[in-house]
């Protein structure tokens, strides 16, 4: 079974539990803050993923890690079944799938912005507007520059891509010279 449909299982397990509880900010905040304290600690991520460290031992370090960071029942709980299927490496994905579960049920969409320079803040307010109105929902877009763009931008919404670069325009204007 591939990791994205093993995280699905439990973001969408968790999702649940947690939209009923409204603990939707909250545990998504820990599990984040949770997911960096272990990626930036790589001692932390061998005891997690190492198997020949004893289901005791890791236990221990987590519920001392659960005490210190004081989170709640519901990410505390979590954090257990996870160590318990021996899904603590997983963390990352189930983090990023959960947050994708929240925003979709929410009715809100991410969207990846590449342009060649840092867009301006008139420029990223006009473009969050125009791509709500296509999708019919709230956008919250996530930026990044390239420079072998040249210009232009390029925009991704989940599988549809929004290719308004120069560097396309003027493949597509080769493309159709040659042919």
């Amino acid at each position: 079974m591939s990791s994205q449909t093993i995280a699905r299982r439990y973001a969408t397990a968790l999702a649940d539990v947690i939209s009923e509880q409204r603990e939707e900010a909250e545990v998504r905040d820990e599990l984040s803050k949770w997911e960096q304290m272990v990626a930036s600690n790589p001692s932390l991520l061998e005891i997690f993923s190492n198997p020949t460290i004893g289901y005791e031992q890791k236990q221990k370090v987590l519920s001392e890690l659960i005490d210190r960071t004081r989170v709640r029942p519901t990410t505390a709980n979590f954090l257990r079944v996870l160590l318990r299927n021996q899904r603590m490496a997983d963390l990352p994905q189930v983090t990023a799938k959960l947050s994708q579960i929240l925003d979709e049920r929410a009715g809100v969409i991410s969207a990846e912005v590449t342009s060649a320079q840092p867009l301006p803040a008139a420029t990223t307010s006009a473009l969050a507007s125009r791509l709500g109105e296509i999708t019919g929902k709230k956008v919250n877009l996530n930026f990044a520059t390239d420079e072998s763009l040249l210009g232009g931008i390029v925009t991704r919404i989940g599988s549809t891509v929004y290719d308004g670069s120069v560097r396309n325009q003027l493949e597509r204007l080769g493309e159709e010279l040659a042919g």
